[in-house]
């Protein structure tokens, strides 16, 4: 198989939500004859925790699954940008988790508040605590508020993030519907790590798209704290073929960083350079979600130390961290990886409980970016665990070519909204 077909194998593979913890084998646990039944509380109903209790059944059904969600409604950053863009209305990235509970979940709707290790209770802040035998954390990320001047939650009411989707998500869209034609538009984006690396380029990508046909004067100003970017030469090619002129791009080596905001002045200042923009979308730098720090689940940097070949906390027993918030070797912090990382978890968690190790697993993520509706380009990777973590499969996936026809971005654009419902559908289906 040459790379391009590999490549390509990979990411219908992606396409179809098909490629996950590679090595396990769900019927082997069904079919041992071995029921635990015992209680596994999991915190965060995202793409990692609502996935890793459905796997958990799957994988044993005796198995006492309690998933622990504040929100009744799951609105995911996937596909959120083509809100921001007016190409689907917040509906389409909207779910319930209602097919969760029949599938025998106990979904509880609060806020885990605190976490006893020594009685393994989850505390709530409505409910009574949840006592467990093993402990999922799925917390997301937080924002490091204060971490830019001027740039706290109350700030982000004028100058939004949506880099949590919903009412975020929505604002951005009304503020970019209400701009002048001519207005300037300006993203912030943060030095790595960070939930979703190509995810601000994608964005400057869509909504270049809805000023290109709605307000063609406008401009787009990405400060940058990096100095390259996922997907970089694909993107930079698709904005001088699309949207010539609208997108500037400026690395932290020129002018990138922001450092201060002034929310009544509208303006972003990066070094010795002032921006004033009429839109700005300013996304933080960030953490692991509050709670992980809370309960002493994070390190010194914010993020939470983990065995990468289980996902076990490398702080705490008896406690697993999948998703954003966990250290996860060369995986990137995006949903596919959380999905993939929840199912290695699920299955370490009945091996253990089962009382046999499980074989050495491997990892999948597939990663879409929307250039424009029927414009589209991709990463797919597939990653092993080794004495070093987590690491890339040489020779595995690749990124979309650069000299592709216009028929292959239309498809890649068509696999990427095939991406999205499968998973969807994996998750929550």
């Amino acid at each position: 198989m040459d790379t391009l077909d590999r490549r390509n194998f990979i990411k219908y593979l992606g396409a179809t939500s098909a490629l996950s913890a590679l090595s396990y084998n769900p019927l082997s646990f069904a079919l041992s004859g071995s029921k635990s039944k015992a209680k596994i509380v999991i915190i965060g109903g995202g793409f990692g925790g609502a996935t890793c209790a459905k796997y958990l059944l799957k994988f044993d059904s005796s198995l006492q699954v309690t998933l622990i969600e504040a929100s009744d409604k799951f609105v995911t950053c996937p596909f959120s940008n083509t809100v921001i863009a007016g190409m689907h209305k917040i509906d389409f990235i909207t779910h319930s988790y209602d097919k969760l509970v029949k599938q025998g979940i106990n979904v509880i709707h609060d806020t885990a508040t605190d976490i006893d290790f020594d009685a393994r209770k989850v505390k709530l802040s409505k409910h009574k605590a949840v006592e467990y035998d093993r402990l999922v954390v799925s917390p997301g990320i937080d924002f490091q508020w204060g971490a830019i001047e001027g740039y706290d939650k109350t700030a982000s009411e004028i100058m939004p993030h949506a880099w949590k989707a919903g009412e975020q998500t929505l604002l951005l869209r009304k503020q970019l519907e209400a701009m002048k034609d001519g207005g300037v538009v300006i993203i912030a984006s943060p030095a790595n790590p960070f939930r979703c690396p190509p995810g601000p380029y994608e964005r400057a990508s869509l909504m270049a798209h809805y000023l290109k046909n709605h307000k063609p004067k406008s401009k787009i100003v990405i400060l940058d704290a990096k100095e390259k970017f996922s997907k970089q030469p694909l993107f930079q090619d698709a904005w001088e073929e699309l949207y010539p002129g609208m997108i500037e791009w400026h690395p932290g080596s020129q002018g990138g960083t922001v450092t201060r905001v002034d929310t009544g002045k509208m303006m972003v200042y990066a070094g010795d350079d002032e921006h004033k923009g009429d839109v700005i979308n300013v996304i933080p730098p960030q953490k692991a979600g509050n709670l992980a720090k809370h309960a002493g689940l994070t390190n010194d940097k914010g993020w939470c130390p983990v065995d990468q070949s289980t996902f076990s906390s490398s702080l705490k027993k008896n406690v697993y961290v999948i998703g954003d918030a966990s250290i996860a070797g060369k995986m990137p912090k995006s949903g596919y990886a959380a999905n993939s990382q929840a199912k290695v978890c699920a299955a370490s968690i009945v091996a253990e409980l089962q009382g046999f190790s499980p074989s050495s697993p491997s990892w999948v993520n597939t990663c879409y970016s929307l250039i424009a509706p029927d414009y589209g380009i991709s990463v797919a990777a597939v990653y092993r665990y080794s004495d070093k973590g987590i690491v890339g499969v040489k020779g595995a996936g690749g990124v979309s070519p650069r000299t592709a026809p216009d028929s292959f971005r239309n498809m890649e654009a068509v696999y990427a909204e095939s991406w999205y419902k499968s998973i969807s559908s994996d998750i929550f289906g």
